[in-house]
C-alpha cells in the first residue's frame, strides 16, 4: 500500500469511525479524519492513527449543509493534493421517531445527512478523478456504512430507517453509475454500541440477540470496510457485518423489544 493513500471518513472522531480509521492506519494508510463537533475526540483518534505510524489529518465540514459534498472534498484536495482514494460514509444522524410521528424536518434532517451528503460525495469523488488521466480502474472505493435495519426491517427510528433505506438501494445504482472510475460497496453493521435513551442493562441483553450470541466487535466490521477498499473485485454490493442479526426478525427495534420483554 503507498504511505499516500488516503482514506476520507465521516464522523471518525470516535465509535466505528475511529475503529476503522486505526484499521486503515495499521494497513498503512493515510487518514483524512472527519468531525463535526468532537474536536477533542478527533485529536485523540488523530494521535491514536499517528502512533500507528499514519499520516492523520482533520476535516471539520457539517455534513446537513447542501454543498457540504463539495466543500469536503475541497478541503481534502487543498490539504492532501489529491483526491482520496477511498471513502467511507459512516457518519449519520440517528434520532428516535415513528411513521407517525415523522416530520418533514426530521425525514429532511436525516436525508440530507445520511443519504444525500453521502451519495454526493461519492459523485465529487468521481468528478475529480474525470479530471485525472491514467487512474487505475477498480483502484478507488466509496463505502456507505449502512445498517442491518435495511435488510430486518421494523418501523421504529422511522426516519433514520427511510434514509438508510435509499443510501443501501443507492449501493447498486450509484456503482453502475460511477464505474469504472470508482467502485461503490454497503457496509451493514448491527448494534456496537449503546444507542440513543438505551442503558447498559439493556445493551448488555440486546447485544447478544444476533445468530453468534455476543457482541458484535466493532473492530472486525472495520476489517470488512478495509477488506472491501482493498479488494478491486468488490463492486455494487453490500457486507452484512453483524454476527448475523439482520436473521433475527423483531417487531420492533431490538432495544425496545428487549425493554418490553422485560416488562
Amino acid at each position: 500500500m503507498n504511505a499516500k493513500s488516503w482514506v476520507l471518513i465521516t464522523g471518525s472522531a470516535h465509535r466505528l469511525g475511529r475503529e476503522i480509521a486505526l484499521a486503515f492506519a495499521k494497513a498503512g494508510w493515510s487518514v483524512l479524519c472527519h468531525y463535526r463537533t468532537s474536536k477533542d475526540s478527533a485529536q485523540r483518534t488523530q494521535q491514536e492513527v499517528q502512533d500507528a505510524g499514519a499520516d492523520c489529518l482533520l476535516v471539520d465540514i457539517d455534513l446537513a449543509q447542501g454543498n457540504a459534498a463539495e466543500l469536503l472534498m475541497d478541503q481534502c484536495v487543498q490539504l492532501t493534493g489529491q483526491p482520496p482514494q477511498c471513502i467511507i460514509n459512516n457518519a449519520s444522524i440517528f434520532e428516535a421517531d415513528g411513521a407517525p410521528s415523522a416530520t418533514a424536518e426530521g425525514l429532511q434532517k436525516h436525508f440530507q445527512v445520511n443519504t444525500a451528503t453521502p451519495l454526493l460525495l461519492a459523485n465529487a469523488l468521481y468528478n475529480r478523478l474525470r479530471e485525472v488521466t491514467d487512474v487505475p480502474h477498480g483502484a478507488h472505493c466509496v463505502i456507505h456504512v449502512l445498517d442491518q435495519k435495511v435488510h430486518n426491517l421494523n418501523p421504529d427510528y422511522f426516519s433514520y430507517t427511510v434514509s438508510k433505506l435509499a443510501l443501501e438501494r443507492s449501493v447498486a445504482l450509484q456503482a453502475q453509475a460511477l464505474a469504472p472510475t470508482v467502485r461503490v460497496c454497503g457496509l451493514s453493521p448491527g448494534l456496537m454500541y449503546l444507542s440513543g435513551p438505551q442503558t447498559q442493562a439493556n445493551f448488555d441483553k440486546a447485544s447478544l440477540v444476533n445468530l453468534v450470541q455476543k457482541r458484535i466487535d466493532p473492530a472486525d466490521v472495520a476489517q470488512g470496510a478495509l477488506f472491501m477498499a482493498q479488494n478491486a473485485s468488490i463492486n455494487g454490493c453490500t457486507l452484512r457485518t453483524d454476527n448475523g442479526q439482520h436473521l433475527i426478525p423483531l417487531s420492533r427495534d431490538v432495544m425496545w423489544a428487549i425493554e418490553e420483554a422485560a416488562n
